[in-house]
């Protein structure tokens, strides 16, 4: 049975999705319409839900779903870029991860995943309106209990210790490494994204002279392959150049 609260992902017959917090009450959902929440509240995952002329199957929401839905007050790191984090900072349940630019909250929800339920990660924005879209999509994820939000610049702001890994998206990341460097424990990572060339240049160097270790960056491309009965082949589009992933490690208490 589907509880009040949770997250539902709706599908309809031609693959377009729909998320919705279930509730004993009528739930408008845009580009669907409004649908009986009480009859939700009786199904299980699994079922099928009838609206008006559309069959619905109910399904709980997994990540890049989320991700493909969410409201977008902000430019998000997409999934080819993101997935890669978690692992890359050593993420697991229970870790304390800092993040700084929580913008329309898809990398939140990506860390949240990573570090549920015994973790806890806690975003610095300043920007009130990026901020409250961020609380709605992250609502959605139903991992908002293991989340902080504190509207306050990373760059200046008094940050606790032990951070086991730290994520950075915003404009002047350089501005934000001595102090995310004090925050950060012994062994700690941290990863940040940049569109521009311009940008990783100053970040790197910023980090080296740190004396952050293991500095390293990349950009992730990637390509379908189309799949048919007499053969494969690559698609002719691919997911280029979105931003430079930039990954060091805090190897001394200096």
């Amino acid at each position: 049975m589907i509880c009040e609260g949770a997250s539902v992902l709706l599908v309809d017959e031609a693959g377009k999705k729909f998320v919705v917090r279930a509730a004993k009450r009528m739930l408008e959902v845009g580009g669907l319409g409004v649908i009986d929440g009480a009859v939700l509240c009786t199904s299980s995952f699994g079922d099928e839900l009838t609206v008006g002329q559309r069959r619905l199957l109910l399904l709980k929401p997994s990540v890049r779903d989320l991700l493909g839905i969410i409201e977008r007050k902000a430019q998000i790191i997409i999934p080819k870029d993101s997935f890669l984090v978690p692992m890359s900072l050593d993420l697991s349940s229970g870790s304390k991860v800092l993040e700084g630019g929580v913008g329309s909250g898809a990398m939140t929800i990506v860390l949240l995943r990573a570090i549920a339920p015994g973790g806890r990660v806690v975003s610095y924005d300043y920007r009130k309106d990026h901020s409250e879209v961020a609380r709605k999509n992250i609502g959605l994820s139903e991992l908002q209990g293991c989340w902080e939000l504190r509207l306050e610049d990373i760059c200046t702001a008094h940050l606790e210790k032990d951070f086991d890994a730290a994520m950075i998206d915003i404009p002047n990341p350089w501005d934000a490494i001595e102090n995310i460097k004090t925050a950060l424990r012994v062994g700690g990572h941290l990863c940040c994204y940049v569109p521009n060339m311009n940008q990783l240049e100053s970040l790197v160097r910023k980090m080296r002279d740190a004396r952050f270790a293991e500095v390293h960056s990349f950009e992730t491309i990637q390509r379908e392959m189309i799949v048919h009965n007499g053969g494969v082949r690559p698609s002719f589009d691919m997911l280029g150049h979105t931003g430079y992933l930039t990954f060091g490690r805090k190897m001394s208490k200096l």
